[in-house]
């Protein structure tokens, strides 16, 4: 009973910051599916295809763009993550904003795990039919 009624009195003393979780909880909630549908009609079809990601060209013609860029994506990835852990607590699609999270930031192994996560058959068809609805032609299957 102790910890409910402390667990209260945290939630009295910080009601601002419990409503900016919960707006950005439910921007969250709003965008995740917005901006992960758009990202996925956008990749390339032969995107996990390829054993290795390929470099951007905009780094090749720009490479001091690059150290900022990537900063900021990390960092972007990040606050996502951290973002998804509380919303395993609070309204929003936790899983789904980890997931995009770890898909910005950087760390070894990444497309290996990214293509083995896509390559699973309710993905892969969900992928496939947003690109099929866009009039995208369907990803290339990895061998």
């Amino acid at each position: 009973m102790e910890l409910i009624r402390s667990a209260l009195d945290w939630a009295d003393a910080h009601e601002a910051l419990l409503w900016w979780l919960f707006a950005g909880s439910l921007g969250v909630l709003l965008l995740s599916p917005l901006v992960v549908g758009w990202l996925v009609v956008r990749l390339p079809a032969d995107y996990f295809s390829e054993q290795r990601r390929r470099p951007v060209p905009t780094w090749q013609r720009h490479p001091q763009l690059r150290p900022a860029f990537l900063a900021v994506k990390n960092l972007a990835g990040i606050v996502l993550v951290l973002a998804g852990l509380v919303m395993l607590l609070v309204p929003g699609q936790g899983l789904l904003t980890i997931a995009v999270g770890l898909m910005l930031v950087d760390f070894p192994g990444k497309f290996r795990l990214e293509r083995w996560l896509v390559t699973r058959s309710p993905v892969w068809r969900s992928i496939n039919w947003l690109r099929e609805r866009a009039g995208r032609d369907p990803l290339e299957r990895p061998a």
